[in-house]
């Protein structure tokens, strides 16, 4: 059987945004993303699979490495509320400083998400893509995925620029817990009061 995901950004999504995300120490998830994934696993069946742009990397603002271990460092904080994100898909590359062919995974091209479909077995029907970032919900989009643009992170400046270009995300969240509720009325007909 198919599985249904809940594609994620990372930065200003589930955890604040410094810019250049490299040490594990500055790693501070939002309130509600661990009760919130935790949900979207345990309660519901969705895979969690998060989809970044690391340009850091291309830039030389931080190391492969890096990127790894502050990913580790998430699923770590995440054990408290039983739950792990499944697979973290990361494009290291950016235009100014690596060829076409290598930029072809970055975010809004949908590569990211579609490479994962495969690997998980995904529907990508009965899936979604939440994220802050113009990019994550055109990536969504291209990825024919339902969209939740959450305002943490960049997502404030994101809504004017995505009204402009006639890219609407398919909600609006102030965030998490709002994209989880709208991710589970809209797949299950359920309202969440809490």
């Amino acid at each position: 059987m198919l599985n249904k995901a809940v594609f994620l950004d990372r930065d200003g999504t589930l955890n604040y945004d410094p810019g250049y995300l490299g040490d594990v120490k500055d790693l501070k998830l939002f309130p509600d993303t661990g009760i919130v994934l935790s949900a979207l696993k345990n309660k519901f069946q969705f895979k969690l699979i998060v989809i970044s742009n690391q340009s850091g990397i291309a830039r030389g603002l931080i190391t492969d490495e890096q990127v790894i271990s502050v990913n580790n460092e998430l699923n770590k904080k995440l054990l408290d509320f039983n739950v792990q994100i499944d697979a973290f898909y990361y494009c290291p590359f950016h235009p100014d400083f690596n060829s076409e062919e290598d930029c072809l995974c970055r975010k809004p091209s949908p590569k990211m998400i579609l490479d994962s479909a495969k690997d998980f077995n995904i529907d990508l029907t009965r899936s979604y893509f939440i994220g802050d970032t113009v990019a994550d919900i055109k990536a969504g989009l291209s990825a024919e995925l339902k969209t939740v643009l959450v305002k943490t992170g960049h997502g404030k400046e994101s809504i004017s620029i995505l009204q402009n270009e006639n890219n609407f995300p398919s909600f609006v969240a102030e965030n998490l817990t709002e994209a989880y509720k709208f991710i589970i009325y809209d797949s299950t007909g359920v309202t969440l009061s809490e």
